[in-house]
């Protein structure tokens, strides 16, 4: 058995062979994991528990399947969709973990976040994203009608969209000593996290220890899997999606 790891899907309606190929993935390889750990960004926005977009509908059926057959599924927030709530957990069966979380997977210690905390250089993003996770924010946030969040989700994503193209790769890439923190703050030698769209095994030494920092792939042109059994960790490219229906 092993347990799998995915992120950044980014789903939307806007990309229906993606949704195919997840809904895929959870009826096959999700169905024979010990459990399925998604490390953030599952879906392109996320509006509010109370604002599911109609094409999301059966998605969110598809992982109720899977965690009602006893597959237990773990989801961490994004900076795409850190509106994910109490709600989304009873329509799901999911549990909402935490980031920076650290689980024990077959007797080592794991620690898992989505990865942005750690793109410390992007100076702009970490005050926006200070900002927007504060509880008063969310708050005033949810408090506004659904077509309102609407409108403010399209004017972050077209500022957002302007501030990327103006910002380097490196700047928007991990920062090295912000990953020597988190194992050290830790006490780990394994991390795995997303958001940076770099699929990669890190191996690397930091005070004396050996450890190792695993980054997830993107969900935009094919899926991307980090499977990990007691003895081995890679990652993985499923089956492309099914084809489109006629």
């Amino acid at each position: 058995m092993s347990t799998l790891f995915i992120a950044d899907l980014h789903l939307s309606g806007e990309r229906p062979r993606i949704i195919r190929l997840f809904r895929d993935f959870l009826k096959k390889d999700a169905r024979r994991a010990d459990a399925l750990y998604i490390l953030g960004d599952l879906f392109e926005a996320w509006l509010g528990d109370d604002a599911v977009p109609l094409d999301m509908i059966d998605v969110l059926h598809d992982i109720n399947h899977l965690t009602q057959s006893g597959v237990p599924v773990y989801v961490m927030v994004g900076n795409r969709d850190f509106l994910l709530g109490a709600e989304f957990e009873k329509m799901t069966g999911c549990r909402l973990l935490p980031d920076p979380s650290v689980v024990n997977l077959y007797g080592t210690d794991t620690l898992l976040m989505h990865g942005d905390t750690l793109c410390t250089d992007d100076v702009d993003y970490q005050a926006i994203r200070k900002q927007v996770r504060s509880p008063q924010w969310r708050q005033a946030i949810l408090a506004r009608s659904i077509e309102e969040r609407i409108q403010i989700a399209c004017e972050a994503r077209a500022e957002s969209r302007a501030r990327t193209r103006e910002k380097s790769d490196d700047i928007m890439d991990v920062n090295a000593q912000a990953v020597v923190n988190a194992f050290c703050t830790h006490g780990v030698n394994r991390l795995i996290h997303g958001h940076t769209h770099r699929p990669a095994v890190h191996k690397s030494i930091i005070n004396g220890k050996a450890v190792t920092r695993i980054v997830l792939g993107d969900w935009y042109d094919k899926a991307s899997v980090l499977r990990i059994t007691a003895d081995t960790a890679e990652l993985t490219t499923p089956d492309q999606a099914p084809p489109s229906p006629p």
